[in-house]
């Protein structure tokens, strides 16, 4: 009889430990929707915006070169047209993500979007613009409208990638700060 009711003592305590939690286990993970994992998210996806717009800036920036130089086919400007479309396209899915989470982040994340967002657009309308453009025009390639939109292209591309540097920095910044901060208050215990 002891035996069984040592048994069931230690099912109902195993039982007990199972239904409510270990007080060993882990903290839950962060919901989709916390701030702490919206924080986390719109970090990751200013990075990926960071790598995206070293490819965007390297093309942007051919392509404001073809604005002063004519030696470039047609062809050769619809090829960078295409790849900076491409980059801003993958830019701006990232954008969107992050303008729905935008109210949940850090004030600095929020103002990161806003400014991102500002050149991303910039980019995206002045590349429609040169794609439409280019496929009535494919002979004037150097008229001032055209050149126009190849500069403001490489421009607010290179702005682009310089600001998500900046707020990235910010970041990194911050956080080499809070540790410092953690470290000095464990040595003063």
């Amino acid at each position: 009889m002891r035996i069984n009711l040592k048994r069931t003592i230690v099912a109902l305590a195993a039982i007990a430990i199972l239904g409510t939690g270990s007080v060993f286990a882990s903290p839950p993970a962060p919901s989709h929707e916390s701030p702490a994992y919206l924080s986390g998210r719109a970090s990751t996806l200013l990075a990926q915006i960071q790598a995206e717009g070293a490819g965007l800036r390297r093309n942007a920036g051919t392509l404001g070169t073809f604005a002063s130089n004519p030696q470039y086919s047609w062809q050769s400007h619809a090829d960078y047209l295409d790849r900076v479309k491409s980059h801003i396209n993958a830019v701006g899915e990232r954008t969107a993500e992050l303008q729905r989470i935008q109210h949940a982040v850090l004030p600095w994340q929020q103002q990161a979007i806003t400014e991102v967002t500002s050149h991303a657009t910039q980019v995206a309308a002045s590349t429609q613009a040169a794609i439409l453009y280019l496929s009535e025009n494919k002979r004037w390639l150097f008229v001032s409208e055209y050149r126009d939109h190849l500069t403001t292209i490489a421009d607010s591309s290179a702005d682009m990638k310089q600001t998500v540097d900046k707020f990235l920095e910010y970041e990194k910044a911050q956080q080499k700060f809070q540790q410092l901060q953690n470290e000095l208050e464990l040595a003063g215990d």
